[in-house]
């Protein structure tokens, strides 16, 4: 059970503001969460609630201006940029809703290059079993323009798993996909989640997806409401 695993991710009072020609706007206002190995969250709310300025801080791709936010145990708020980026390249699979695929490399390319820079002597073996498993085998050397909004996707999955990460973080996975399409991306971050026994948390508006999680964390004007609300909203 996910509940007797150590925490993988831990936020304690964790706030999040940001300057404004306004003045300062208060983004997240105390957040505690947690999600523990093995464990699916889905984290849920209206536009503008908090969750993905929460899913970058939990990836280091955003720095907390208050409270303590730790990712397997390390501090991600006292690591400078060149070690949370090493961090994030080691230890984190992050898929956004839009794809961020370099248009200038080939589906293989992109998923290698991470590992190239990690210094992986396998790195285009790696990338090619990973593209394989998300079904993109046969377009290894297909640049993203010549790949649909889903295919684009699946390379985005396969450059999130290849590094074998502890931890997945998806914001909006299928948010730029049809439902249909967004259906199978949603099983393949499952299946690559099962396959690694990798922690997943997840943003989503789509009901259908928080309801496979284990758990769901609603999020309203910053602040994370009671647990009772957020299975709720799930239903």
């Amino acid at each position: 059970m996910a509940e007797d695993k150590a925490p993988v991710i831990e936020m304690r009072g964790v706030r999040l503001t940001l300057p404004s020609r306004a003045g300062p706007v208060e983004i997240l206002r105390g957040v505690d969460f947690e999600a523990r190995a093995g464990e699916t969250v889905g984290v849920v709310g209206p536009s503008g609630s908090g969750k993905s300025s929460l899913l970058m801080i939990m990836g280091g791709l955003e720095r907390a201006t208050g409270g303590a936010a730790l990712a397997l145990g390390r501090d991600l708020t006292a690591m400078g940029e060149d070690a949370l980026a090493r961090f994030r390249r080691d230890h984190m699979g992050v898929v956004f809703q839009s794809f961020h695929l370099i248009p200038t490399m080939t589906a293989l390319e992109n998923v290698a290059a991470p590992l190239e820079l990690a210094g992986r002597a396998d790195a285009f073996d790696r990338a090619a079993e990973e593209l394989e498993s998300v079904g993109l085998g046969d377009r290894l050397d297909h640049y993203p323009a010549q790949l649909s909004g889903g295919e684009q996707q699946r390379v985005a999955l396969a450059r999130a798993a290849a590094p074998r990460p502890a931890l997945f973080l998806a914001d909006e996975p299928t948010g730029n996909l049809d439902e249909s399409t967004g259906g199978a991306i949603t099983d393949l971050l499952f299946a690559l989640r099962d396959r690694h026994g990798a922690t997943l948390v997840m943003v989503t508006h789509a009901p259908e997806l928080a309801r496979r999680c284990d758990r769901v964390v609603r999020m309203r004007s910053g602040m994370v409401e009671p647990e009772t609300a957020a299975r709720a909203a799930a239903e």
